[in-house]
């Protein structure tokens, strides 16, 4: 005070710093409401938006699903899009999502002369993209009249597809594209045998396009062998194909992606169980039994007769899992080295944990020739000529490539022989030079 030439009482003093003190007090108080003021205004401001954007999208939705339903609207009307559900179905917890959006895989304009090559076995599966053999697989159900037959919602299968095509896993030989080609060489049996019966048909391309769904690229012997999740969850009976229906229903069983759902009830049970009988047949442990029933009816064989019609589908979906062959060597080919890399990461692996491995399946003792010469012999050609009897018009188009692809790997064993036998030759020859 002296120093400042201000003159106030002890008590004033006293009474001006505690003014001082209760105005910052009171400001930091004032400072906390602000803050708690703007922390919910802005969460009030963030949610508001987020709310108003989903509308937006939604209503685009919408207006999408209206666009191109516009031509296709039933008494029913629009497409379920709110579906909550979600399954687990693998091994590593991956979840299968429904999809809420209209698929947006860009549209394949098939040619005239892809439309014609859909329907044979030459046909080339290795120059499409996934996109593309997507809307293969969608004019498929449409040129057979699937669509109209079941009343299928165009852009629930479209979904369909796309659910489809996402729970298939990148292995080397047993993916999506595995997937297109069993359906191609289905919908070009049908063709070929000249099949009319429109549910048998829609079982047969539904198995065949939901065959191998989420195949991790181990087999059932593995499976069994390593006692997976699994192997324990289906008592070691087909455990893969088992887990290749459960998937495939799954994801029917979503309001989007079910394009059965314009069935009745009882129809669809009987379309189910009839999709989950063809991909258990699948299971090559089963080879022996299928194809020894098929031929005990064969002969006498009645259309007329369920039990018989079942058989023969069982065996077609068999031809078809198993047909590469039939095509042309330069795309049947591929797929032997596809096949064997996936053969070699599970037998490698199957050394690594100390379990059994198949001489087929070892790096170290098999060759392609010796692969696909016993295949082809004994598990191939005596199948189709099986269902030659049946379909004589098969033989040109799918027998008589079977006897050449034969014969093929037959030319390359016996060069394989003859460089072994050399190497050993001039081997042994080197060996007594340096005696």
């Amino acid at each position: 005070c002296s120093s400042s030439n201000i003159a106030r009482s002890k008590e004033d003093m006293f009474q001006n710093v505690l003014s001082q003190v209760a105005e910052q007090f009171s400001r930091a108080f004032r400072i906390n409401e602000l803050k708690t003021e703007v922390t919910n205004r802005l969460a009030m401001l963030e949610k508001r938006v987020e709310l108003e954007g989903l509308k937006v999208v939604e209503i685009e939705k919408c207006k999408n699903d209206l666009k191109k339903l516009r031509d296709e609207m039933t008494s029913r009307g629009g497409v379920r899009v709110n579906c909550n559900c979600k399954y687990n179905f693998t091994d590593d917890g991956k979840k299968l999502s429904p999809r809420r959006d209209v698929p947006s895989y860009p549209k394949y304009t098939l040619s005239q002369e892809t439309i014609e090559a859909l329907k044979k076995p030459t046909f080339d599966v290795w120059h499409w993209e996934h996109n593309e053999m997507l809307s293969c697989l969608e004019y498929m159900y449409h040129d057979l009249g699937l669509v109209k037959e079941f009343n299928i919602n165009p852009i629930t299968l479209k979904r369909w597809l796309l659910g489809i095509q996402e729970n298939y896993r990148d292995n080397p030989f047993h993916n999506f594209r595995h997937c297109f080609c069993v359906s191609q060489m289905m919908y070009g049996m049908i063709h070929l045998c000249n099949l009319q019966v429109r549910s048998h048909m829609c079982i047969l391309m539904t198995a065949a396009v939901c065959h191998d769904l989420d195949h991790p690229g181990y087999n059932n012997t593995y499976q069994i062998n390593a006692r997976t999740e699994l192997a324990v969850r289906y008592n070691d009976i087909s455990p893969l194909e088992n887990h290749h229906c459960a998937v495939a229903f799954q994801i029917i069983s979503m309001p989007e992606c079910n394009i059965f759902a314009n069935v009745e009830p009882d129809s669809f049970k009987q379309i189910r169980q009839a999709i989950i009988t063809l991909i258990l047949a699948t299971d090559m442990a089963r080879h022996g039994e299928i194809l020894d029933s098929f031929k005990q009816k064969v002969d006498n064989f009645d259309f007329t007769n369920e039990e018989h019609v079942k058989c023969l589908k069982m065996v077609l979906i068999k031809c078809c899992d198993i047909s590469n062959e039939v095509r042309p060597t330069e795309v049947a080919e591929p797929w032997v080295d596809c096949l064997l890399e996936e053969y070699f990461i599970q037998s490698d692996r199957e050394k690594s944990e100390g379990l059994p491995v198949a001489p087929f399946m070892d790096r170290d003792k098999v060759t392609k020739p010796t692969a696909q010469i016993g295949f082809i012999k004994f598990v191939l050609i005596p199948m189709f000529e099986t269902v030659m009897k049946l379909f004589p018009q098969i033989e040109e188009i799918m027998v008589q490539p079977l006897r050449d692809s034969r014969d093929h790997y037959e030319e390359l064993k016996q060069i394989d022989d003859a460089m072994s036998e050399k190497k050993k030759t001039e081997s042994m020859s080197l060996g007594g030079k340096k005696k």
